[in-house]
Parts: structure tokens; sequence; C-alpha cells
């Protein structure tokens, strides 16, 4: 069952519990800093948005606990990136899709991985927020994409 949006109720539950997590008790804002340009190329974007993680990943104290997370929170951010251009250049709609729904699936993972990092470093929650919002634009972008393309 989907409601209005697309989205099936598990993942509008998921959605809810996500968006509590990184609130605590303050209204959700898109974007907390104002840009003087927005990016709306997603090849650029998706650049922009791994060279952050990986900025993020170097803040986070390297221990035997963080190694791991960071190594697999990073690796996603590239990712997406990645197949994005993969998806670009896809040369049947079926290989499109498939690659743009490894840019959804690997979103989630970067959502999942940088609440881990906070878990882990809980200083470093004010830049991992921004972060995380950032996914989630990135997710809901590439979950249209992928639905619009799937009902045509």
């Amino acid at each position: 069952m989907t409601n209005d949006e697309g989205m099936t109720n598990s993942e509008d539950r998921k959605s809810c519990a996500e968006d509590s997590f990184w609130n605590d008790h303050a209204e959700l804002v898109v974007r907390e800093e104002l840009e003087t340009r927005r990016v709306y190329d997603l090849e650029e974007r998706t650049a922009r948005f791994g060279e952050a993680v990986i900025d993020f990943a170097k803040a986070i104290q390297q221990d035997a606990v963080t190694n791991r997370l960071i190594n697999q929170l990073v690796g996603a951010a590239t990712s997406i990136g990645a197949n994005y251009v993969e998806a670009d250049d896809a040369v049947s709609k079926k290989e499109f899709l498939k690659s743009i729904g490894t840019c959804k699936k690997e979103t989630r993972e970067v959502k999942h991985f940088l609440r881990m990092a906070v878990r882990a470093v809980p200083e470093l929650k004010p830049h991992a927020t921004r972060l995380w919002l950032e996914a989630r634009e990135l997710h809901l972008i590439f979950s249209k994409i992928w639905r619009t393309g799937k009902n045509e």
C-alpha cells in the first residue's frame, strides 16, 4: 500500500523515525545555510556531496570501531556520484533505472552510516546533520526519477 507521494507505508514510517533522530525537538530545516548558487546539475551535486563526506570522515578519530564505519560511509557517498554518471551514460532504460536504483540505495546507506557516526562521535552531529539532509534530498530526487521511469 502506498501513500500519495508513492512511498510505501513502511518507508513513510522510516522517514518519520529518521527525522525525529536528527530533529531533537526542533523543526526540520532542509537548508540550514544559504548557498549563493544552488547546484541543479546532479553530476556536480553528487561529486560535491562525496567530497563533503570525505572531509567529514577526516574529522572522525580513527580507531577499531570507527575505521570500518568511515570506509563504509565514504564508499557509499562516493558511489552515489559514480552510479549517477553510469546512469547518465546508460544505453537502455533498464540500465538507467538499475543505476538510478543503486543511487537511491546508496543515499539510504549514507543516511544510516551518518547516524552511526554520530553515535560514535556525538560532537559531530551538527556537521552530520547537514550531510544527512543533503543525502535525504538526493534520496528523494533519485526516488522520484526511479518511480517516474518505472511507471513510463
